[in-house]
């Protein structure tokens, strides 16, 4: 969160998840809250995205994406060697999973609900044969020392963020990203190829499109959708007003500021064909008699 400009100057609050961070701000406990959604590596939160889609109605503000060094941290004068224990978040045990096969194949795995709080359960315990997964910022903090540093899988390894609240969409920016969860009305051949062509047919790109189960039995399963363009986009507005009346239903997570490259072009170029042809559609009706 240090890496968010606009909330610098706030009051942080440590939560010990995912869920709870987004839970305070469904409350109003809090204003904003921060947190993971996605790893390059193990890919998405579970944790938070089941949250936004099922038990919250926030709306995500922006995302964050940010470059991920994982630490193996223990007690000072701990060596590899003592370490019979690892404890951290399941997420990032699993970034670091044929590291710990290949060092510490023999070392139990126990879970925590983030990496500050694995580290600072490594910190009271002081024991010489437990240590944590987590960034070099935590083990300082718990006065840790690193006994290996990146021992991640992969050294692209990066985590995006969500920054939500409970209300408000930022106002388009010609880079931006929608997030919805579609629920489908009807489970039938071809049911999601037709609202995928909603998208196609409207040259939409989907930089993210997973399925989640509803916990409503087995094989009931929802769509998370990631669309490149914003909701005041008249293609967007579109597409999901046509889903919306004639295949699934829509949950709305947001449309905020992307992180990196897009195609701004093509978005620009999708939105004038658009209005071309809303212009004409419109220039017909006017002709329509009383």
């Amino acid at each position: 969160m240090l890496t968010v400009p606009e909330v610098g100057d706030f009051e942080r609050r440590l939560y010990t998840s995912m869920p709870a961070v987004l839970g305070a701000v469904d409350s109003g406990e809090i204003d904003v809250g921060f947190a993971a959604i996605e790893n390059s590596i193990e890919g998405t939160v579970n944790a938070t995205i089941d949250t936004l889609a099922f038990s919250t109605d926030l709306l995500i503000q922006r995302e964050v994406v940010i470059p991920i060094s994982m630490q193996l941290l223990a007690a000072p004068g701990t060596s590899l060697g003592d370490v019979t224990e690892v404890v951290s978040f399941p997420h990032a045990i699993a970034q670091c999973r044929s590291w710990l096969q290949h060092h510490l194949p023999h070392a139990a795995q126990s879970a925590a609900n983030s990496t500050a709080e694995a580290v600072s359960i490594v910190a009271e315990t002081a024991g010489p044969t437990r240590a944590a997964i987590g960034n070099v910022l935590a083990g300082e903090l718990y006065g840790l020392q690193p006994i290996e540093s990146d021992i991640q899988d992969n050294d692209g390894n990066e985590t995006r963020f969500v920054l939500v609240a409970q209300q408000g969409v930022p106002k388009i920016t010609g880079n931006d990203k929608t997030s919805i969860v579609i629920f489908q009305r009807d489970d039938r051949p071809g049911s999601l190829l037709s609202i995928l062509q909603e998208f196609s047919a409207r040259s939409i790109n989907l930089s993210k499109l997973e399925s989640r189960p509803t916990k409503q039995g087995l094989g009931n399963y929802c769509f998370i959708m990631d669309l490149e363009g914003h909701i005041a986009d008249e293609v967007i507005a579109d597409a999901l007003k046509n889903i919306m009346a004639k295949q699934a239903d829509v949950k709305f997570l947001g449309s905020y500021p992307i992180t990196g490259s897009t195609s701004i072009e093509v978005r620009a170029e999708a939105n004038a064909r658009w209005k071309s042809a809303e212009s004409w559609l419109t220039s017909l009706r006017d002709q329509i008699r009383s």
